[in-house]
């Protein structure tokens, strides 16, 4: 046998990819469909199957027996039988328990007889149980339908809900689109999730997730509640929506903490459905109480723990996640399976990148050791100043500028979240900053001067995370960023992934203090750009030269 394969299969479930194997972006590309990124250091990433990966690639419309055609063929040795046994045991566990509505409105739980008695001598589920019906199925409790899910999944039977969803108050929303229109992917995206009526769409940065949104708005005409990260992406969407459809100022309301507006549809904020006073969250009653036809979950990888309470008592409403990544830091991507629904449709990277959707981006980690003296200062630092120190280390001034000068004909973001650090770089390098503070004037001034090309570079604050939009930029040098903040990294990256007239590559910089917390938190950053798929390289600042010159 000639062995070809980039992936090695274990017993495990955990799948071994070589990245210097010539075959090894492919299969990155196809195991990523129902297998997690668990580990990504330089040379061989980790990858692992579960029963909830192989759910979610079931219901984003992918069969067991494709799944084992994908293993074995990037597999260098045979995939072991106990683990296409197993990938048939699970995917043969979908569509086995069925949650419906009887005639009279009652909730039922349908299933073979020996899985129903396995389900009822669950000891949580007991109380969710109400009797049975004349033919041995099971009444469920009424408000019970978002906690069963919940317990189902546990035991290893994930539920199909057929119970439909309650219709929320009519308002027409038309997608206005005389100067685009909905792509491909994104057109399947809206059609997949309205068939199903809830459930995740998993798209990569830059791929139009908010144009999902407001396609599934349009579709169902029916007042809408988006929850996301901040009040930043709030206004992004309340932007995006004002200039994609036809709704207005008047239809939109902020609920935030500087504002409680609720309207037809209303965008609020996380941390405020989160909110507690006297022990209570002061605002889900409120915003549960409203006749929501959908409620949207932005960046849904990251929904608050006790959003999930919520989404346990919306299971009538229609309910959309929108996320570039399933994977959670607090392990609860069953939580979101169960309440918000499984995967309904996902594009890879690479494919977009193949129609011409995003540019092709590689990824650059350079790290700089401190000098001796400045490692001894970092050692002695509380730890809440020890990641600042780390981040604004000045011996990044020269990295940044040597990459600057290196892209002479790029348009390049130079990005970070300390002000006195991006301050000092603006100033050696002679180019504008654009932060929070900056006049609306001024700021609209500087981003017409990038995108006509007269300023090819800009140093940005945290304000580019979300509100600048700058296709032209080919070029993202990242210095310090919010903590680990995988969202950070997402929106970033989104910087610069547009495509690009003349077809050519975005790269993304960080530079990064080596054995400090700014390298700790850049494995994490780093793990989700690989999750996304794409290329990563690290470089010692020492051999800077030599990398920068295979990213022209």
């Amino acid at each position: 046998m000639v062995e070809t394969g980039a992936a090695i299969v274990q017993s495990d479930k955990t799948v071994l990819i070589e990245l210097a194997h010539p075959g090894a972006e492919e299969a990155r590309h196809d195991i990523a469909v129902f297998a997690d990124l668990e580990r990504a250091p330089e040379h061989v990433h980790t990858y692992r199957i579960t029963r909830l990966t192989l759910w979610n690639a079931e219901a984003a419309g992918h069969t067991g027996e494709e799944i084992i055609t994908t293993l074995s063929s990037h597999s260098r040795f045979p995939v072991p039988d106990a683990v296409i046994a197993d990938i048939r045991d699970t995917m043969g566990r979908c569509g086995q328990v069925v949650l419906r509505r009887s005639d009279d409105g009652e909730l039922i739980l349908g299933g073979e007889p020996s899985i129903l008695r396995e389900i009822e001598g669950s000891k949580k589920i007991v109380p969710l149980l109400a009797g049975h019906t004349p033919e041995g199925e099971l009444l469920i409790e009424p408000l019970s339908r978002g906690k069963l899910k919940q317990e189902l999944l546990r035991i290893g039977w994930p539920a199909t809900d057929l119970a439909g969803y309650v219709e929320g108050q009519p308002h027409d929303i038309e997608l206005h689109t005389h100067s685009w229109g909905l792509r491909d992917y994104q057109r399947a995206a809206v059609e997949r999730f309205v068939q199903q009526g809830s459930g995740v769409v998993c798209l990569p940065c830059g791929a139009g997730k908010t144009v999902v949104g407001a396609g599934v708005m349009a579709t169902l005409d029916q007042a809408t509640l988006i929850l996301v990260t901040n009040t930043l992406a709030a206004r992004q969407w309340r932007d995006e929506l004002l200039a994609r459809t036809s709704l207005t100022e008047d239809d939109i309301g902020e609920y935030s903490g500087s504002s409680k507006e609720v309207k037809p549809v209303t965008i609020a904020t996380y941390s405020i459905v989160t909110a507690k006073r006297g022990g209570e969250f002061r605002h889900i009653g409120l915003l549960g109480a409203q006749r929501w036809g959908l409620v949207v979950y932005d960046e849904v990888h990251l929904l608050p723990a006790p959003v999930f309470q919520l989404s346990a008592e919306l299971q009538a409403t229609r309910r959309l996640g929108l996320t570039a990544t399933l994977i959670r830091e607090d392990g609860r991507e069953g939580d979101v399976f169960s309440l918000i629904g499984p995967k309904r449709y996902d594009a890879a990277w690479k494919d977009l990148e193949r129609q011409g959707f995003l540019a092709p981006a590689h990824c650059v980690e350079v790290r700089l050791e401190l000098e001796p003296d400045q490692r001894i200062h970092y050692a002695t630092l509380p730890d809440a100043e020890r990641y600042r120190f780390a981040s604004s280390a000045l011996d990044k001034d020269d990295i940044v500028q040597t990459i600057v000068e290196s892209h002479p004909d790029e348009r390049i973001l130079v990005m970070g979240m300390y002000l006195d650090q991006l301050e000092r770089l603006a100033t050696r390098l002679g180019v504008p900053l654009v932060t929070g503070e900056t006049p609306m004037a001024e700021r609209e001034k500087l981003i017409g001067g990038f995108r006509r090309g007269d300023i090819s570079t800009l140093v940005v604050s945290k304000v580019a995370n979300f509100s600048l939009d700058l296709p032209e930029a080919s070029i993202a040098i990242q210095v310090s960023g919010t903590f680990g903040s995988r969202q950070e990294e997402a929106q970033r990256l989104g910087r610069i992934v547009r495509p690009k007239a003349d077809g050519r590559r975005a790269v993304f910089y960080s530079v990064v203090t080596r054995d400090t917390l700014d390298q700790d938190y850049a494995m994490n950053r780093q793990r989700f750009l690989t999750e996304q798929g794409y290329a990563y390289d690290i470089v010692r600042s020492e051999d800077l030269p030599g990398a920068l010159a295979t990213h022209h």
